[in-house]
Protein backbone atom coordinates (compact mmCIF):
# COMPACT_ATOMS: atom_id res chain seq x y z
CA UNK A 1 0.00 0.00 0.00
CA UNK A 2 0.88 3.58 -0.66
CA UNK A 3 0.24 7.12 -0.77
CA UNK A 4 -1.05 8.62 -4.23
CA UNK A 5 -0.43 12.24 -5.52
CA UNK A 6 -3.56 13.57 -7.68
CA UNK A 7 -2.40 16.94 -9.91
CA UNK A 8 -5.29 19.24 -10.78
CA UNK A 9 -7.07 18.54 -13.69
CA UNK A 10 -10.15 20.57 -15.81
CA UNK A 11 -12.64 17.72 -15.31
CA UNK A 12 -14.02 16.88 -12.07
CA UNK A 13 -15.25 13.62 -13.33
CA UNK A 14 -12.04 12.13 -14.91
CA UNK A 15 -10.40 13.33 -11.37
CA UNK A 16 -12.89 11.16 -9.59
CA UNK A 17 -12.28 8.28 -11.95
CA UNK A 18 -8.33 8.76 -11.49
CA UNK A 19 -8.86 8.54 -7.35
CA UNK A 20 -10.74 5.51 -7.36
CA UNK A 21 -8.69 4.12 -10.03
CA UNK A 22 -5.50 4.92 -7.63
CA UNK A 23 -7.21 3.24 -4.44
CA UNK A 24 -7.77 0.13 -6.56
CA UNK A 25 -4.29 0.22 -7.83
CA UNK A 26 -3.48 0.10 -3.78
CA UNK A 27 -3.12 3.70 -2.57
CA UNK A 28 -4.57 3.96 0.64
CA UNK A 29 -5.13 7.23 0.67
CA UNK A 30 -4.93 9.97 -2.66
CA UNK A 31 -4.06 13.59 -1.67
CA UNK A 32 -3.76 16.75 -3.56
CA UNK A 33 -0.13 17.44 -2.50
CA UNK A 34 2.61 15.11 -1.41
CA UNK A 35 2.71 14.12 2.38
CA UNK A 36 5.89 14.90 4.17
CA UNK A 37 8.20 12.27 6.14
CA UNK A 38 7.25 9.76 4.10
CA UNK A 39 8.77 5.81 4.14
CA UNK A 40 6.90 4.29 1.06
CA UNK A 41 7.01 4.66 -3.02
CA UNK A 42 4.24 7.37 -3.73
CA UNK A 43 2.35 7.53 -6.65
CA UNK A 44 1.30 11.04 -8.71
CA UNK A 45 -0.96 11.06 -11.27
CA UNK A 46 -1.86 14.19 -13.60
CA UNK A 47 -5.57 15.04 -13.90
CA UNK A 48 -5.30 14.92 -17.62
CA UNK A 49 -4.73 10.95 -17.92
CA UNK A 50 -7.24 8.61 -19.26
CA UNK A 51 -6.38 4.84 -18.86
CA UNK A 52 -7.48 1.35 -17.99
CA UNK A 53 -7.61 0.26 -14.72
CA UNK A 54 -4.75 -2.41 -15.25
CA UNK A 55 -2.25 0.51 -16.42
CA UNK A 56 -2.36 2.24 -13.60
CA UNK A 57 -2.39 -1.56 -10.89
CA UNK A 58 0.59 -1.97 -13.25
CA UNK A 59 2.70 0.23 -12.75
CA UNK A 60 2.09 0.58 -8.86
CA UNK A 61 2.74 -3.05 -8.70
CA UNK A 62 5.85 -2.85 -10.73
CA UNK A 63 8.40 -4.99 -9.58
CA UNK A 64 11.46 -4.00 -7.23
CA UNK A 65 11.40 -1.02 -5.03
CA UNK A 66 13.02 1.94 -7.32
CA UNK A 67 10.62 4.69 -9.73
CA UNK A 68 8.58 3.75 -12.52
CA UNK A 69 7.26 6.36 -15.30
CA UNK A 70 4.40 6.06 -17.74
CA UNK A 71 5.71 6.12 -21.09
CA UNK A 72 3.31 7.70 -24.44
CA UNK A 73 4.57 7.57 -28.25
CA UNK A 74 3.14 11.15 -28.65
CA UNK A 75 0.39 13.81 -26.66
CA UNK A 76 0.99 16.65 -24.46
CA UNK A 77 3.75 15.14 -22.19
CA UNK A 78 6.98 16.42 -21.43
CA UNK A 79 9.61 14.69 -24.24
CA UNK A 80 11.46 11.55 -22.86
CA UNK A 81 13.79 8.95 -24.04
CA UNK A 82 13.85 5.62 -23.38
CA UNK A 83 16.47 3.52 -23.60
CA UNK A 84 17.19 -0.65 -22.60
CA UNK A 85 14.00 -0.32 -20.33
CA UNK A 86 15.09 3.17 -18.68
CA UNK A 87 14.71 7.05 -19.14
CA UNK A 88 18.06 8.81 -19.55
CA UNK A 89 19.19 11.66 -21.10
CA UNK A 90 19.25 11.88 -24.87
CA UNK A 91 16.94 12.34 -27.86
CA UNK A 92 13.16 11.71 -27.05
CA UNK A 93 11.95 8.39 -28.00
CA UNK A 94 8.40 9.76 -26.56
CA UNK A 95 6.37 11.61 -24.00
CA UNK A 96 5.56 11.10 -20.41
CA UNK A 97 2.29 9.73 -19.33
CA UNK A 98 1.48 11.58 -16.16
CA UNK A 99 1.81 9.09 -14.16
CA UNK A 100 4.85 8.05 -11.90
CA UNK A 101 5.59 5.58 -9.20
CA UNK A 102 8.58 7.72 -7.13
CA UNK A 103 10.61 5.18 -5.06
CA UNK A 104 11.36 5.65 -1.17
CA UNK A 105 15.20 5.99 -2.13
CA UNK A 106 14.28 8.44 -4.42
CA UNK A 107 11.88 11.24 -2.42
CA UNK A 108 14.09 13.45 -1.81
CA UNK A 109 14.57 14.31 -5.57
CA UNK A 110 11.10 15.55 -5.80
CA UNK A 111 11.70 19.49 -5.49
CA UNK A 112 8.01 20.70 -6.48
CA UNK A 113 9.01 20.67 -10.35
CA UNK A 114 8.43 18.48 -13.29
CA UNK A 115 9.08 14.86 -11.60
CA UNK A 116 10.76 12.71 -13.93
CA UNK A 117 13.10 15.91 -14.65
CA UNK A 118 13.47 16.28 -10.86
CA UNK A 119 14.73 12.18 -10.88
CA UNK A 120 16.70 11.63 -13.80
CA UNK A 121 18.21 15.22 -12.55
CA UNK A 122 19.35 13.43 -9.16
CA UNK A 123 20.70 10.87 -11.07
CA UNK A 124 17.93 8.13 -10.16
CA UNK A 125 17.26 4.99 -11.89
CA UNK A 126 13.84 5.60 -13.41
CA UNK A 127 12.23 2.44 -15.45
CA UNK A 128 10.09 3.13 -17.91
CA UNK A 129 6.62 1.69 -18.38
CA UNK A 130 5.15 1.82 -22.21
CA UNK A 131 1.24 0.84 -23.02
CA UNK A 132 0.89 -2.00 -25.16
CA UNK A 133 -2.71 -3.91 -26.02
CA UNK A 134 -4.41 -1.07 -23.45
CA UNK A 135 -5.37 2.18 -23.63
CA UNK A 136 -3.49 5.40 -21.82
CA UNK A 137 -4.08 9.35 -23.47
CA UNK A 138 -3.50 12.40 -21.84
CA UNK A 139 -6.37 14.78 -22.68
CA UNK A 140 -5.52 18.28 -23.32
CA UNK A 141 -8.79 19.55 -23.43
CA UNK A 142 -12.12 18.28 -21.57
CA UNK A 143 -14.15 17.55 -25.06
CA UNK A 144 -11.01 14.61 -26.04
CA UNK A 145 -11.75 12.85 -22.85
CA UNK A 146 -15.32 11.00 -24.15
CA UNK A 147 -12.91 9.61 -27.26
CA UNK A 148 -10.62 8.48 -25.05
CA UNK A 149 -13.38 6.72 -22.69
CA UNK A 150 -14.49 5.17 -25.48
CA UNK A 151 -11.48 4.25 -26.79
CA UNK A 152 -10.92 2.00 -23.40
CA UNK A 153 -14.10 0.50 -23.53
CA UNK A 154 -13.62 -1.34 -26.26
CA UNK A 155 -10.88 -3.08 -25.26
CA UNK A 156 -10.92 -6.53 -23.20
CA UNK A 157 -8.98 -5.49 -20.21
CA UNK A 158 -8.80 -9.15 -18.94
CA UNK A 159 -7.69 -10.58 -22.41
CA UNK A 160 -5.31 -7.34 -23.17
CA UNK A 161 -4.05 -8.51 -19.48
CA UNK A 162 -3.44 -12.27 -20.15
CA UNK A 163 -1.75 -11.28 -23.95
CA UNK A 164 0.46 -8.87 -21.71
CA UNK A 165 1.80 -11.61 -19.47
CA UNK A 166 3.88 -12.91 -22.70
CA UNK A 167 7.26 -11.48 -22.72
CA UNK A 168 6.76 -8.69 -25.74
CA UNK A 169 10.50 -9.79 -26.98
CA UNK A 170 11.28 -13.43 -26.53
CA UNK A 171 13.31 -15.68 -27.98
CA UNK A 172 12.44 -17.80 -31.33
CA UNK A 173 11.73 -20.83 -29.70
CA UNK A 174 9.25 -19.60 -26.83
CA UNK A 175 7.79 -17.43 -29.18
CA UNK A 176 6.81 -20.14 -31.50
CA UNK A 177 6.49 -23.08 -29.49
CA UNK A 178 5.70 -21.95 -26.18
CA UNK A 179 3.87 -18.74 -26.21
CA UNK A 180 0.84 -19.74 -28.57
CA UNK A 181 -0.49 -21.95 -25.40
CA UNK A 182 1.30 -21.09 -22.46
CA UNK A 183 -1.53 -18.39 -21.71
CA UNK A 184 -4.08 -20.88 -21.39
CA UNK A 185 -1.75 -23.01 -18.89
CA UNK A 186 -1.08 -19.29 -16.84
CA UNK A 187 -5.10 -18.47 -16.90
CA UNK A 188 -5.29 -22.23 -15.36
CA UNK A 189 -2.85 -21.29 -12.64
CA UNK A 190 -4.67 -18.34 -11.73
CA UNK A 191 -8.11 -19.81 -11.26
CA UNK A 192 -6.49 -22.77 -8.96
CA UNK A 193 -4.88 -19.98 -7.39
CA UNK A 194 -1.51 -21.62 -7.41
CA UNK A 195 1.42 -18.41 -6.47
CA UNK A 196 4.50 -18.31 -9.18
CA UNK A 197 6.41 -19.83 -6.77
CA UNK A 198 4.31 -23.01 -6.69
CA UNK A 199 4.38 -23.33 -10.49
CA UNK A 200 8.38 -22.88 -10.15
CA UNK A 201 7.98 -25.89 -7.70
CA UNK A 202 5.68 -28.29 -10.18
CA UNK A 203 8.40 -27.15 -12.63
CA UNK A 204 11.60 -28.43 -10.60
CA UNK A 205 9.98 -31.69 -10.27
CA UNK A 206 9.09 -32.19 -13.87
CA UNK A 207 12.52 -31.18 -15.19
CA UNK A 208 13.79 -33.81 -12.21
CA UNK A 209 11.97 -36.53 -13.66
CA UNK A 210 13.19 -35.48 -16.96
CA UNK A 211 16.69 -35.96 -15.49
CA UNK A 212 16.07 -39.12 -14.11
CA UNK A 213 14.35 -40.57 -17.37
CA UNK A 214 18.27 -39.86 -19.34
CA UNK A 215 19.98 -40.98 -16.65
CA UNK A 216 17.80 -44.19 -16.49
CA UNK A 217 19.63 -45.64 -19.81
CA UNK A 218 16.17 -47.66 -20.74
CA UNK A 219 16.80 -46.59 -24.41
CA UNK A 220 15.11 -44.35 -26.54
CA UNK A 221 11.51 -44.21 -25.02
CA UNK A 222 13.15 -43.13 -21.62
CA UNK A 223 15.18 -40.34 -23.71
CA UNK A 224 11.98 -39.67 -25.65
CA UNK A 225 10.06 -39.52 -22.89
CA UNK A 226 12.45 -37.62 -21.05
CA UNK A 227 12.88 -34.99 -24.27
CA UNK A 228 9.20 -34.24 -23.66
CA UNK A 229 9.40 -33.96 -20.05
CA UNK A 230 11.94 -31.07 -20.81
CA UNK A 231 9.64 -29.61 -22.93
CA UNK A 232 6.53 -29.63 -20.46
CA UNK A 233 9.10 -28.43 -17.81
CA UNK A 234 10.38 -25.48 -19.93
CA UNK A 235 6.52 -24.48 -20.56
CA UNK A 236 6.06 -24.27 -16.76
CA UNK A 237 9.17 -22.29 -16.23
CA UNK A 238 7.82 -19.76 -18.68
CA UNK A 239 4.11 -19.88 -17.14
CA UNK A 240 5.48 -18.89 -13.30
CA UNK A 241 7.06 -15.57 -15.19
CA UNK A 242 3.81 -15.19 -17.02
CA UNK A 243 1.36 -15.97 -14.03
CA UNK A 244 3.48 -13.32 -11.75
CA UNK A 245 2.78 -10.33 -14.05
CA UNK A 246 -0.86 -11.07 -15.04
CA UNK A 247 -1.95 -11.99 -11.23
CA UNK A 248 0.77 -8.87 -9.68
CA UNK A 249 2.05 -11.75 -7.40
CA UNK A 250 5.65 -10.42 -7.74
CA UNK A 251 7.89 -11.06 -4.78
CA UNK A 252 11.68 -10.50 -4.28
CA UNK A 253 12.04 -14.28 -2.95
CA UNK A 254 10.04 -15.14 -6.20
CA UNK A 255 12.31 -13.46 -8.14
CA UNK A 256 15.54 -15.18 -6.37
CA UNK A 257 13.86 -18.78 -6.92
CA UNK A 258 13.18 -18.59 -10.08
CA UNK A 259 16.74 -17.51 -11.37
CA UNK A 260 17.93 -20.23 -8.90
CA UNK A 261 15.83 -23.11 -10.26
CA UNK A 262 16.55 -21.84 -13.54
CA UNK A 263 19.74 -22.94 -13.61
CA UNK A 264 19.74 -25.87 -11.14
CA UNK A 265 17.44 -27.76 -13.80
CA UNK A 266 19.07 -27.03 -16.22
CA UNK A 267 22.92 -28.58 -14.80
CA UNK A 268 20.72 -31.63 -13.47
CA UNK A 269 19.98 -32.32 -16.93
CA UNK A 270 23.37 -32.24 -17.97
CA UNK A 271 24.22 -34.42 -14.90
CA UNK A 272 21.47 -36.86 -16.09
CA UNK A 273 22.51 -36.98 -19.75
CA UNK A 274 26.25 -37.87 -18.39
CA UNK A 275 24.84 -40.54 -16.46
CA UNK A 276 22.36 -42.02 -18.82
CA UNK A 277 25.14 -41.55 -21.04
CA UNK A 278 27.33 -43.74 -19.27
CA UNK A 279 24.79 -46.17 -18.44
CA UNK A 280 24.65 -46.86 -22.35
CA UNK A 281 28.34 -47.67 -22.35
CA UNK A 282 28.69 -44.02 -24.43
CA UNK A 283 32.14 -42.94 -23.32
CA UNK A 284 33.37 -39.25 -22.48
CA UNK A 285 29.89 -38.10 -21.68
CA UNK A 286 31.53 -36.44 -17.84
CA UNK A 287 33.68 -34.51 -19.56
CA UNK A 288 31.20 -32.81 -21.99
CA UNK A 289 28.77 -31.87 -18.55
CA UNK A 290 31.59 -30.63 -16.67
CA UNK A 291 32.67 -28.43 -19.54
CA UNK A 292 29.40 -27.44 -20.37
CA UNK A 293 28.50 -26.50 -16.85
CA UNK A 294 31.89 -24.46 -16.54
CA UNK A 295 31.46 -22.36 -19.98
CA UNK A 296 27.89 -21.63 -19.01
CA UNK A 297 28.10 -20.24 -15.87
CA UNK A 298 31.22 -17.89 -16.50
CA UNK A 299 29.26 -17.20 -19.25
CA UNK A 300 26.21 -15.67 -17.26
CA UNK A 301 28.21 -14.04 -15.34
CA UNK A 302 29.66 -12.11 -18.35
CA UNK A 303 26.16 -11.06 -19.55
CA UNK A 304 25.44 -10.01 -16.03
CA UNK A 305 28.08 -7.60 -15.53
CA UNK A 306 27.79 -6.30 -19.23
CA UNK A 307 24.29 -5.31 -18.60
CA UNK A 308 25.09 -3.75 -15.35
CA UNK A 309 27.70 -1.50 -17.26
CA UNK A 310 25.59 -0.70 -20.19
CA UNK A 311 22.37 0.05 -18.13
CA UNK A 312 25.15 2.67 -16.22
CA UNK A 313 26.10 3.92 -19.86
CA UNK A 314 23.10 4.37 -21.07
CA UNK A 315 22.29 6.81 -17.94
CA UNK A 316 25.02 9.03 -19.48
CA UNK A 317 24.17 10.46 -22.71
CA UNK A 318 27.97 11.00 -23.31
CA UNK A 319 29.09 7.25 -22.22
CA UNK A 320 26.23 5.68 -24.61
CA UNK A 321 27.90 3.24 -27.39
CA UNK A 322 26.64 5.25 -30.24
CA UNK A 323 27.93 8.00 -28.80
CA UNK A 324 31.49 6.46 -28.22
CA UNK A 325 32.43 6.07 -31.46
CA UNK A 326 34.38 3.66 -33.83
CA UNK A 327 33.46 0.43 -33.90
CA UNK A 328 31.61 0.43 -30.30
CA UNK A 329 29.50 3.04 -32.07
CA UNK A 330 28.69 1.13 -35.30
CA UNK A 331 28.28 -2.01 -33.35
CA UNK A 332 25.56 0.00 -31.07
CA UNK A 333 23.89 1.38 -33.81
CA UNK A 334 23.50 -2.11 -35.94
CA UNK A 335 22.22 -3.18 -32.79
CA UNK A 336 19.83 -1.05 -32.56
CA UNK A 337 18.15 -0.97 -36.31
CA UNK A 338 18.09 -5.20 -35.62
CA UNK A 339 16.42 -5.07 -31.99
CA UNK A 340 13.76 -2.63 -33.70
CA UNK A 341 13.02 -4.92 -36.71
CA UNK A 342 11.49 -7.28 -34.45
CA UNK A 343 10.35 -10.29 -36.52
CA UNK A 344 12.53 -10.58 -39.13
CA UNK A 345 15.38 -12.55 -40.30
CA UNK A 346 18.82 -10.69 -39.13
CA UNK A 347 16.39 -9.86 -35.79
CA UNK A 348 15.80 -13.68 -34.72
CA UNK A 349 19.46 -14.72 -36.05
CA UNK A 350 20.97 -12.45 -33.37
CA UNK A 351 18.50 -13.55 -30.64
CA UNK A 352 19.19 -16.79 -31.79
CA UNK A 353 23.36 -16.75 -32.00
CA UNK A 354 23.15 -15.63 -28.13
CA UNK A 355 21.56 -19.53 -27.78
CA UNK A 356 19.17 -18.84 -25.22
CA UNK A 357 17.85 -20.77 -22.15
CA UNK A 358 14.81 -21.84 -24.82
CA UNK A 359 17.08 -23.18 -27.29
CA UNK A 360 19.43 -24.82 -24.67
CA UNK A 361 16.73 -26.90 -23.33
CA UNK A 362 15.03 -27.15 -26.95
CA UNK A 363 18.62 -28.88 -28.42
CA UNK A 364 18.42 -31.19 -25.20
CA UNK A 365 15.38 -32.38 -25.62
CA UNK A 366 15.41 -33.14 -29.61
CA UNK A 367 18.57 -34.38 -29.84
CA UNK A 368 18.23 -36.52 -26.50
CA UNK A 369 15.09 -38.02 -28.16
CA UNK A 370 16.54 -38.39 -31.63
CA UNK A 371 20.35 -39.21 -30.71
CA UNK A 372 20.70 -39.99 -27.40
CA UNK A 373 22.05 -38.10 -24.27
CA UNK A 374 25.74 -37.83 -25.57
CA UNK A 375 24.66 -36.26 -29.12
CA UNK A 376 22.63 -34.15 -26.64
CA UNK A 377 25.62 -32.85 -24.71
CA UNK A 378 27.72 -32.56 -27.72
CA UNK A 379 25.15 -30.61 -29.15
CA UNK A 380 24.42 -28.26 -26.26
CA UNK A 381 28.07 -27.93 -25.57
CA UNK A 382 28.93 -26.61 -29.09
CA UNK A 383 26.01 -23.98 -29.14
CA UNK A 384 27.42 -22.63 -25.76
CA UNK A 385 30.73 -22.13 -27.14
CA UNK A 386 29.76 -20.81 -30.29
CA UNK A 387 27.34 -18.65 -28.49
CA UNK A 388 29.91 -17.64 -25.87
CA UNK A 389 32.87 -16.58 -28.44
CA UNK A 390 29.66 -14.49 -30.25
CA UNK A 391 28.52 -12.62 -27.08
CA UNK A 392 31.83 -12.06 -25.31
CA UNK A 393 33.40 -10.47 -28.75
CA UNK A 394 30.50 -8.13 -29.42
CA UNK A 395 30.41 -7.23 -25.62
CA UNK A 396 33.36 -7.11 -25.30
CA UNK A 397 34.32 -4.21 -28.22
CA UNK A 398 30.93 -2.76 -27.40
CA UNK A 399 32.27 -1.90 -23.87
CA UNK A 400 35.55 -0.73 -25.09
CA UNK A 401 33.28 2.06 -26.45
CA UNK A 402 31.73 3.23 -22.96
CA UNK A 403 33.03 5.85 -20.73
CA UNK A 404 31.86 5.24 -17.26
CA UNK A 405 32.92 5.67 -14.43
CA UNK A 406 32.42 2.70 -12.67
CA UNK A 407 30.90 -0.63 -14.34
CA UNK A 408 28.13 -0.98 -10.77
CA UNK A 409 27.57 0.46 -7.70
CA UNK A 410 28.13 -2.95 -5.94
CA UNK A 411 31.27 -3.10 -4.26
CA UNK A 412 33.55 -4.98 -6.34
CA UNK A 413 34.31 -7.44 -3.45
CA UNK A 414 30.87 -8.71 -3.20
CA UNK A 415 30.66 -9.10 -6.88
CA UNK A 416 33.97 -10.72 -7.19
CA UNK A 417 33.29 -13.08 -4.43
CA UNK A 418 36.22 -12.44 -2.21
CA UNK A 419 37.04 -14.03 1.35
CA UNK A 420 38.99 -12.76 4.28
CA UNK A 421 42.53 -13.46 2.41
CA UNK A 422 41.50 -11.67 -0.94
CA UNK A 423 40.49 -8.64 1.07
CA UNK A 424 43.75 -8.54 3.18
CA UNK A 425 46.06 -8.71 0.05
CA UNK A 426 43.78 -6.17 -1.83
CA UNK A 427 45.18 -3.79 0.79
CA UNK A 428 48.42 -3.44 -1.33
CA UNK A 429 46.71 -1.39 -3.67
CA UNK A 430 48.19 -3.12 -6.51
CA UNK A 431 45.74 -2.13 -10.07
CA UNK A 432 44.81 -4.25 -12.85
CA UNK A 433 42.39 -6.26 -11.41
CA UNK A 434 41.19 -7.84 -14.79
CA UNK A 435 45.00 -8.91 -15.71
CA UNK A 436 45.30 -10.37 -12.22
CA UNK A 437 41.90 -12.24 -12.64
CA UNK A 438 43.22 -13.42 -15.89
CA UNK A 439 46.43 -14.27 -14.87
CA UNK A 440 44.98 -16.48 -12.27
CA UNK A 441 42.76 -18.17 -14.76
CA UNK A 442 45.46 -19.31 -17.13
CA UNK A 443 47.82 -20.12 -14.04
CA UNK A 444 44.97 -22.26 -12.93
CA UNK A 445 44.78 -24.24 -16.39
CA UNK A 446 48.26 -24.28 -16.10
CA UNK A 447 48.43 -26.67 -13.30
CA UNK A 448 47.35 -29.88 -14.92
CA UNK A 449 49.92 -29.74 -17.57
CA UNK A 450 52.62 -28.88 -15.04
CA UNK A 451 51.17 -31.90 -12.24
CA UNK A 452 51.36 -34.46 -14.97
CA UNK A 453 55.11 -33.65 -16.05
CA UNK A 454 55.90 -33.87 -12.99
CA UNK A 455 53.42 -35.66 -10.34
CA UNK A 456 54.27 -33.15 -7.35
CA UNK A 457 51.54 -32.62 -4.99
CA UNK A 458 54.22 -29.33 -3.69
CA UNK A 459 53.51 -28.00 -7.30
CA UNK A 460 49.48 -28.63 -6.73
CA UNK A 461 49.80 -26.34 -3.36
CA UNK A 462 52.18 -23.80 -4.78
CA UNK A 463 49.97 -23.04 -7.63
CA UNK A 464 46.64 -22.42 -5.47
CA UNK A 465 48.77 -19.82 -3.67
CA UNK A 466 49.83 -18.61 -6.72
CA UNK A 467 46.48 -18.33 -8.41
CA UNK A 468 45.22 -16.70 -4.84
CA UNK A 469 47.74 -14.11 -4.91
CA UNK A 470 47.94 -13.12 -8.48
CA UNK A 471 44.52 -11.97 -8.22
CA UNK A 472 43.90 -10.98 -4.83
CA UNK A 473 46.77 -8.32 -4.81
CA UNK A 474 44.78 -7.08 -7.34
CA UNK A 475 41.01 -7.53 -5.41
CA UNK A 476 41.18 -3.96 -4.20
CA UNK A 477 42.14 -1.47 -6.97
CA UNK A 478 39.16 0.70 -8.67
CA UNK A 479 37.02 -1.45 -11.01
CA UNK A 480 36.61 1.82 -13.15
CA UNK A 481 37.66 0.58 -16.55
CA UNK A 482 35.08 -0.85 -18.99
CA UNK A 483 36.11 -4.05 -19.62
CA UNK A 484 36.62 -4.57 -15.53
CA UNK A 485 32.69 -5.98 -16.15
CA UNK A 486 35.02 -9.29 -17.29
CA UNK A 487 36.68 -9.45 -13.36
CA UNK A 488 34.03 -11.42 -11.72
CA UNK A 489 33.69 -13.79 -14.80
CA UNK A 490 37.42 -14.45 -14.88
CA UNK A 491 37.74 -15.35 -11.60
CA UNK A 492 34.47 -17.77 -12.03
CA UNK A 493 36.66 -19.26 -14.93
CA UNK A 494 39.82 -19.52 -12.74
CA UNK A 495 37.97 -21.27 -10.12
CA UNK A 496 36.59 -23.71 -11.87
CA UNK A 497 39.53 -24.13 -14.03
CA UNK A 498 41.14 -25.29 -10.50
CA UNK A 499 38.95 -27.88 -9.88
CA UNK A 500 38.91 -29.39 -12.79
CA UNK A 501 42.96 -29.14 -13.25
CA UNK A 502 42.53 -30.88 -9.67
CA UNK A 503 39.99 -33.79 -10.61
CA UNK A 504 42.43 -34.38 -14.18
CA UNK A 505 45.47 -34.45 -12.13
CA UNK A 506 44.32 -36.32 -9.06
CA UNK A 507 41.89 -38.68 -10.59
CA UNK A 508 38.85 -37.37 -9.31
CA UNK A 509 35.72 -38.89 -10.19
CA UNK A 510 34.08 -37.34 -13.08
CA UNK A 511 31.16 -36.78 -11.17
CA UNK A 512 32.78 -35.37 -7.84
CA UNK A 513 34.31 -32.74 -9.98
CA UNK A 514 30.36 -31.54 -11.61
CA UNK A 515 29.10 -31.96 -8.29
CA UNK A 516 31.93 -29.41 -7.04
CA UNK A 517 30.97 -27.02 -10.19
CA UNK A 518 27.43 -27.71 -9.64
CA UNK A 519 27.78 -26.34 -5.88
CA UNK A 520 29.81 -23.33 -7.03
CA UNK A 521 27.84 -22.55 -10.12
CA UNK A 522 24.42 -22.18 -7.47
CA UNK A 523 26.65 -20.67 -4.57
CA UNK A 524 27.71 -17.77 -7.59
CA UNK A 525 24.10 -17.61 -9.09
CA UNK A 526 22.74 -16.81 -5.52
CA UNK A 527 25.41 -14.20 -5.16
CA UNK A 528 24.21 -12.56 -8.19
CA UNK A 529 20.70 -13.11 -8.33
CA UNK A 530 20.88 -11.33 -4.57
CA UNK A 531 22.95 -8.28 -5.79
CA UNK A 532 21.16 -7.64 -8.43
CA UNK A 533 17.72 -7.44 -6.09
CA UNK A 534 19.92 -5.37 -3.79
CA UNK A 535 19.89 -8.26 -1.53
CA UNK A 536 23.94 -8.38 0.15
CA UNK A 537 24.53 -12.13 0.88
CA UNK A 538 25.92 -11.09 4.29
CA UNK A 539 26.87 -14.07 6.48
CA UNK A 540 26.05 -16.58 3.96
CA UNK A 541 28.85 -15.34 1.99
CA UNK A 542 30.95 -14.99 4.70
CA UNK A 543 30.69 -18.73 4.83
CA UNK A 544 31.55 -19.27 1.10
CA UNK A 545 35.53 -18.76 2.29
CA UNK A 546 35.52 -16.98 -1.16
CA UNK A 547 37.25 -18.02 -4.15
CA UNK A 548 40.26 -17.69 -2.81
CA UNK A 549 39.42 -19.88 0.18
CA UNK A 550 37.80 -22.33 -1.67
CA UNK A 551 41.16 -22.87 -4.02
CA UNK A 552 43.44 -22.69 -0.67
CA UNK A 553 42.02 -25.70 1.34
CA UNK A 554 41.35 -27.35 -1.99
CA UNK A 555 44.57 -27.17 -2.97
CA UNK A 556 45.49 -28.43 0.77
CA UNK A 557 43.56 -31.18 0.83
CA UNK A 558 45.31 -32.50 -2.29
CA UNK A 559 48.73 -32.13 -0.61
CA UNK A 560 47.52 -34.31 1.82
CA UNK A 561 46.61 -36.99 -0.58
CA UNK A 562 42.90 -36.41 -0.28
CA UNK A 563 41.35 -34.71 -3.24
CA UNK A 564 38.12 -36.68 -4.13
CA UNK A 565 37.29 -36.34 -0.35
CA UNK A 566 38.06 -32.41 -0.28
CA UNK A 567 36.42 -31.81 -3.63
CA UNK A 568 33.06 -34.40 -2.40
CA UNK A 569 33.49 -32.34 1.27
CA UNK A 570 33.45 -28.85 -0.09
CA UNK A 571 30.73 -29.46 -2.81
CA UNK A 572 28.88 -30.60 0.37
CA UNK A 573 29.94 -27.77 2.37
CA UNK A 574 28.58 -25.49 -0.04
CA UNK A 575 25.49 -26.80 -0.79
CA UNK A 576 24.28 -27.27 2.76
CA UNK A 577 25.44 -23.21 3.44
CA UNK A 578 23.23 -22.46 0.22
CA UNK A 579 19.80 -24.66 1.46
CA UNK A 580 20.59 -23.32 5.44
CA UNK A 581 20.65 -19.73 4.26
CA UNK A 582 18.18 -19.38 1.80
CA UNK A 583 15.68 -21.16 4.27
CA UNK A 584 16.89 -18.71 6.91
CA UNK A 585 16.72 -15.79 4.51
CA UNK A 586 13.10 -16.72 2.93
CA UNK A 587 12.30 -16.93 6.90
CA UNK A 588 13.32 -13.28 7.65
CA UNK A 589 11.68 -12.05 4.89
CA UNK A 590 8.10 -13.51 5.53
CA UNK A 591 8.82 -12.75 9.31
CA UNK A 592 9.53 -8.72 7.95
CA UNK A 593 6.69 -8.89 5.67
CA UNK A 594 4.19 -9.90 8.33
CA UNK A 595 5.03 -7.28 10.74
Amino acid sequence: MTVAVLLPGSDPALMDRLAAQLHAAGAREVRDTLPADLAEPVLICSGDLVAHDAVIRHLATAPGAGSVALVLPDGPGDPVREERGQLVPGEPTGVSGGLVRVGVADLPALSGGVVVADLLAAGATVTAQRVRLLVARRVSDPAEIPAALAAVAEVDSDRAELRLAVKEQDDFFTTYFVSPWSPHVTRLAARLRLSPSQVTAVSIVVVAAAAALFAYGGGHLAWVLGGILLYLGFVLDCVDGQLARYTRNFSVFGGWLDTIADRGKEYLVYAGLAVGAEAAGLAGAWPLAIAAIGLQTVRHMTDTWYGTLHDVAARSASATPAAGGGVAGRLGAVSARVRADSGSVAYWLKRTAAFPIGERWAAMALLAALFGPRIALIGVLAGIVVAFAYTLGLRTLRARGMRVSAFTGVPAAEQRDDGPLARLLGRSGLGGPLAGAVAAMFGALFLAVAYNSTGSRTLTLSAGIAVVLVAGLTSGAAHVRPLDFLVPAALRAAEYLFVIAIGVSYDVPAWGTFLLLFALALWHYDLTARLEKREAGGWLQRWGLGWDGRILVLALGCGFGQATATTVTIASYLLFTFLLGSVIWWRNRAAAAAL
